[in-house]
Parts: structure tokens; C-alpha cells; sequence
């Protein structure tokens, strides 16, 4: 496909600067391709000359790639690359100029949090910690000295950062190591202040690309215009309305600043958009048009009108997942769609729970990006190590994860001791732990534990030849003694609170939501066919063939044919503290990005209420959805036809599902 007139004219033009205002969907990789490649085969650059820069490794793989295909090599010497990896590039070269060894380290973030934590005040609190190391590192993205950061502290606690801020940079120095945030800082001082080290730097780089431009923070800003110099050979590619990342440091404010320091710019709007139908178009113009804007652009787009945007209310979120796994399902067996091309989009990991066991439940493969599995949290595989065992009692790793959770007196040698005398008897951890021989070879605490565990196992085993999968996870929890353990390891109550609601989702699940012949035989066998269905269900050979479950965030950049977009309640989105301190633009911007992730179909639902640390709370609908157009909102009945449709699916799938 050749390129559109707007595309053509981003493509080839170089007499100065030039932003690339691109709309969702536009085709804009597609025009920094063409651009280097035209750059290179005109002659106007060689590639040793020119650098493309992008904000993540993937991203910039992607780029080398098609740039690869579309020149039929890689070109040697162009620089495609992060901005970390380019200001690395940078202090290599420029170590003695920059007052650096030659082989000085870089930290990662958990080294420079170890380095924070030693010199911080002894018992500072995780938070606290936390705190300190985003306001040390917003500091240097502002290119600001401690003794800047010292004067210009407005409360105690930022004056304490302040101090940490100097001694921390004091011991990087001693240790001739910098954390990733002086891969920026330190390359934008030396250009700033070093007349010889810009001239040779702008004499290297002849021409610069940015993507995802409206995403620079400061000091980033200040490298791309130190290193295109007065000349402004520049091309910056990016889109205001897709500015969701102010929490780390981005501000969408430079796209006016490259206005105002390069006067000649010229603006190139892409505003034909190949991705959605035209209603969801509709429905994202109409939204975006309430934020302020200093470049207006409205996309449109030749595609069909496409299908109604379908509006969901329900009673809870449990509810909401059931229809969403249902509505997959449909999709699935009816209409042979591609798991890979459905996602359900969120505003926080939480909100994936609740749709992880809803897919678990119908055996539909999920691929979840960012944050923490529900089936991969410490206390869901804690207890589900417990239920192993009473499944199979041989079950030696299940035993030394569930002989340990709660903790009792047991320490690392006697369960080697155990380990070594049920090896050298030929039997299995939890049989050794009942053998009066082993018991005398450890301590009284810890054979006296190994008693009172061995003595559970054999009463919760007679329980499960009766008990249901959840009627075994629920007795196992209040048994084990698990919450008490929990509590005392989650001083906050909130934390305690989060993780206790997590294993009553699971058990709820696990009585409920199961498959029927799981959640209502009873039995060792039962208890087989759940544990095997929590282990095999959301696991696939092709993990592009499976759903994506992943917040806005994550899914800027994709794409895909069919989007549920969850939670959509006041509070939830736009999130509370958003509401709170006014910054409803960027959530507004945030909903933007989910909405044109869609191709095809987009599907918006939010709960009457839900369960916030244990108490129920009711919902509002969020007030964004009364910015969208009610024309391209379905009436009631036709969601209530739609409901039903996806209902008689949601039968069929699980009869076949029973029948096999």
C-alpha cells in the first residue's frame, strides 16, 4: 500500500524541523521507515548519520527489522535504539569528558534501591522508600543537584529526600556507577555545558527520529534538541491525545516547547485512521474533543461503520467477568475467532481477578501482561500446595511448599534430615514424617511440628473423601491456622485485607465457578479434576493464541479485533485520586488509547457495586460515559437480544466442554 499524501509529505520532507502529529492508528512507524529509507537511497544522510530513537527495546528491535525489510539489509551503522541506550552509547565514548571511569557500571533499579536503602534512615518504611526513590529520580529527570533539590524542598519530608538524594549520589561516585537515570542526565549536562563534545555529537548525527515523542520527559527533551542544534534536523513523531504517562515523568507540554524553541517547525497531521471502524472512531473523537488542544486534528477513517458499541451494566464484578468469559467463548465456537485478537482492558492489575478465574472456569487460554497472575500469587500457590498433597500425599515438592506455609519450627536441617531418611527409606516426605525412627533424629520442636502436620494431613484426607474442591479449600485455610500466619506476616491492614479477599475469590470460584462436574462432585477424584484444571486452563502451547488480559497502559500500541473494556465506575475509571486531585485530561487520554486499541467490536461494562476490603460498595457509572456519543450506543433491547445471544454460547461451550 502506497503511502497517503500526509504520510508521502512526513516522509520526504527535511528542510527543518518537522513534527509528525499522529492520531491513533495513522500509520505512523510506517512513516519513520519510509523516512530513513528515503534519507539513505536519496543520499541526503548515510546511515552511520542518522538515529532513530524509541522508548523500548521492543519497539526498537520492531523498528530494525521492518527498516531491514524495506532496504533488504540491515544498514550498517544506523543507530535505532532506546534513549538509555543511546546516552550508554554516549558516556562510552565520552567517559573522560565526562569525568567518568572507563569501565563505570550501570545499576539497576533494585541495585540502586539496595544502595537507597543502606543509607536511608534505619527502619524506614518500604513506602517511604519507594517515595524517595521516584522523587530522586523525577530530580535528576528535572536535571536538578541535591543542592538544588535541598532549596527548593517544601516539607520536611522532601528535605530528608533531598539529603538522601546528595549521599546517594556521593556513594555512586565512590563506586564510579551511575542508576539509569544519569544515562540521560549526565549525556544532557556535558552537551550543555561542553561546546566542543555538541559540536562533534551534532557532526555525528545528522538527522534525528523520535517516536512516541509526546512521551519525553525534560531531560529528555533537552537531548533531542541539544543533539539537533540549530540546524533542527529533526523529525518528531507523537500524539498529544495519546499522552497517558505523567506519573513517570512525561510531559505532553513538549510538543508546544518544540514549537516555541524551533519557530520554523512544520506540522504534518496524520489524521486517516486504517485501524477502527467508524463508529469507535466516532466514539474517540467525540471523547478526546472535550481536552484542550494546541494542535487540532480529527481522525476519520474509509472503514465500515462496524457494529454498535455495547454498553454493559451489571450486579458485580464477578458478574461482569462471567459475561465477558461468555461472550469470549461465543466468539470462540461461533464465530471462530482468534483468542489473540481479544483483549480486556483495565485501569489496575486488580481488576483482573475476577475475569483470570471467569476464563479458568470455561478453559479459555489467557495470556495476562504486567502485574502478577491471581494463579501465580503466594498465597494461591501456597494453598494450592496443600491441596496437592491431600491429593496425592508421594507429592514431595507439594509437601515442603505446605509444610512451610504457615511457617512452623522447622528449619532448613530438619527438612534436609527428612529428605535424606525419606530417600534412604523409599518413601515419601509426608509417610517419613509419620516414622517414630525419623521423629528421634530431629529436635523436639521440630519433630513435634512434623507430628501435628502429619496428624492434619490424615484428618483433612478423610474430610476431602466427602468434601467438594471448595469445601476443602475452605476447611484447609481455617485448619492450617494459613490467615492467622498471613496476618502476622501483613502488619498493614490493608495488605492483609487484599490478600485474604484474593483467597476467598479463589475459594468462591473453586465452589461456584468451576466447571459443573468439578464444582459439584465430591471426593480425591474431584479434588484431581480441579487441581488439574487450575494447572492445564489458561495455559497454551501458542501464548499468541489467547486472550490478553492487560491494563490501558500495557496495551499502548496494539491492537485488536474484539475489546472489553472493564470497571468503567466512577472512581475506578477515572481512578479515584485522579478525581481527587484534578487530572481527569489524562485519564480522559488514558480511555482514549483503550477505546482505539479496538478494531471491530468494543465492548464497555462496569458493576453496580463491588468489593472493596471486604465490605460492599456501590458504583456509579463513570462520567466519561456520558461524553460518548449515545447514537453509537446500542437501546436496551438490543443489548438485552445481545445478552441472550451470547447466552445460548455461553450453554453450547459448556455442553460440549461436559460432553468431552
Amino acid at each position: 500500500m502506497s503511502l497517503n499524501p500526509p504520510q508521502h509529505e512526513a516522509a520526504h520532507y527535511i528542510d527543518g524541523p518537522l513534527m509528525v502529529l499522529a492520531g491513533a492508528g495513522s500509520g505512523k512507524t510506517r512513516v519513520i521507515i519510509e523516512k530513513i529509507a528515503w534519507l539513505i537511497r536519496s543520499g541526503h544522510c548515510e546511515a552511520k548519520q542518522i538515529a532513530a530513537i524509541t522508548f523500548t527495546n521492543k519497539s526498537a528491535r520492531e523498528m530494525r527489522e521492518r527498516i531491514s525489510r524495506a532496504l533488504g539489509a540491515e544498514p550498517e551503522g544506523l543507530t535505532i535504539s532506546t534513549f538509555h541506550a543511546l546516552g550508554l552509547k554516549f558516556l562510552q565514548a565520552e567517559h573522560v569528558a565526562a569525568g567518568l571511569k572507563r569501565n563505570f557500571s550501570v545499576l539497576a533499579d533494585d541495585e540502586s534501591r539496595a544502595v537507597m536503602k543502606d543509607l536511608a534512615i534505619k527502619g524506614v518504611k518500604t513506602e517511604t522508600l519507594n517515595l524517595f526513590q521516584s522523587l530522586i529520580s523525577r530530580t535528576k529527570n528535572a536535571l536538578q543537584s541535591p543542592d538544588e533539590a535541598a532549596r527548593l524542598a517544601r516539607s520536611p519530608r522532601e528535605l530528608e529526600c533531598a539529603k538522601l538524594f546528595g549521599d546517594y549520589q556521593r556513594r555512586l561516585d565512590l563506586l564510579s556507577a551511575l542508576d539509569f537515570d544519569d544515562l540521560i542526565a549526565k549525556p544532557v549536562l556535558l552537551l550543555r555545558d561542553n561546546l566542543e563534545v555538541r559540536a562533534r555529537w551534532q557532526e555525528k548525527i545528522r538527522y534525528l527520529l523520535v517516536d512516541e515523542y509526546q512521551d519525553t520527559n525534560a531531560a529528555q527533551y533537552q537531548l533531542l534538541t541539544l543533539l539537533a542544534g540549530t540546524r533542527g534536523m529533526l523529525t518528531a513523531v507523537g500524539d498529544d491525545d495519546q499522552s497517558i504517562y505523567s506519573w513517570r515523568g512525561a510531559n505532553p507540554e513538549n510538543m508546544n516547547l518544540l514549537a516555541r524553541d524551533y519557530p520554523q517547525l512544520k506540522v504534518v497531521k496524520l489524521e486517516q485512521n486504517y485501524r477502527c471502524t467508524k463508529r469507535i472512531l466516532h466514539a474517540a473523537n467525540q471523547l478526546i474533543a472535550r481536552n484542550p488542544h494546541v494542535f487540532e486534528k480529527k481522525l476519520w477513517s474509509d472503514n465500515p461503520d462496524g457494529e454498535p458499541i455495547a454498553l454493559k451494566e451489571f450486579a458485580s464484578d464477578t458478574q461482569e467477568a462471567e459475561f465477558i468469559a461468555a461472550s469470549i467463548s461465543n466468539l470462540q465456537a461461533l464465530e471462530r475467532t482468534r483468542l489473540g485478537d481479544i483483549a480486556v482492558l483495565y485501569r489496575g492489575n486488580h481488576l483482573s481477578r475476577a475475569v483470570e478465574l471467569a476464563l479458568r472456569g470455561l478453559g479459555i487460554s489467557y495470556q495476562l501482561s504486567g502485574g502478577t497472575s491471581l494463579f501465580e500469587r503466594q498465597e494461591i500457590r501456597d494453598l494450592i500446595a496443600h491441596m496437592r498433597l491431600l491429593a496425592n500425599p508421594d507429592d514431595d515438592v507439594a509437601f515442603m511448599r505446605a509444610v512451610r506455609a504457615p511457617k512452623r519450627e522447622l528449619g532448613d536441617t530438619s527438612i534436609d534430615r527428612l529428605a535424606e531418611a525419606a530417600s534412604r527409606s523409599h518413601c515419601s516426605m509426608l509417610a517419613a514424617a509419620s516414622s517414630h525412627a525419623v521423629l528421634k533424629s530431629l529436635t523436639g520442636r521440630a519433630a513435634g511440628a512434623l507430628t501435628q502436620f502429619a496428624e492434619l494431613q490424615t484428618q483433612l484426607r478423610k474430610f476431602a473423601e466427602y468434601a467438594t474442591p471448595g469445601e476443602i479449600a475452605l476447611q484447609l485455610i481455617a485448619r492450617s491456622g494459613y490467615l492467622e500466619w498471613l496476618k502476622l506476616q501483613n502488619r498493614d491492614p490493608a495488605i492483609f485485607e487484599r490478600r485474604r479477599e484474593i483467597l476467598a475469590d479463589f475459594t468462591t470460584w473453586l465452589s461456584s465457578y468451576a466447571p459443573a462436574h468439578i464444582a459439584k462432585g465430591r471426593g480425591i477424584n474431584t479434588l484431581n479434576a480441579a487441581l488439574t484444571q487450575i494447572s492445564l486452563a489458561g495455559k497454551d502451547d501458542d501464548s499468541e493464541n489467547a486472550v490478553r488480559l492487560m491494563t490501558l497502559h500495557s496495551a499502548k500500541g496494539l491492537e485488536f479485533d474484539h475489546v472489553f473494556l472493564i470497571g468503567m465506575d466512577d472512581g475506578t475509571f477515572p481512578h479515584h485520586s485522579a478525581i481527587d486531585e484534578g487530572r481527569l485530561e489524562e485519564e480522559r487520554r488514558l480511555l482514549y488509547v483503550g477505546i482505539t486499541r479496538a478494531r471491530k467490536q468494543l465492548t464497555l461494562s462496569y458493576p453496580k457495586a463491588r468489593n472493596r476490603y471486604g465490605s460492599i460498595e456501590g458504583c456509579d457509572p463513570s462520567r466519561f460515559l456520558s461524553e460518548l456519543p449515545e447514537i453509537d450506543l446500542p437501546p436496551p433491547e438490543a443489548q438485552a437480544e445481545r445478552t441472550k445471544k451470547l447466552a445460548a454460547g455461553h450453554l453450547a461451550a459448556m455442553r460440549a466442554m461436559l460432553s468431552g
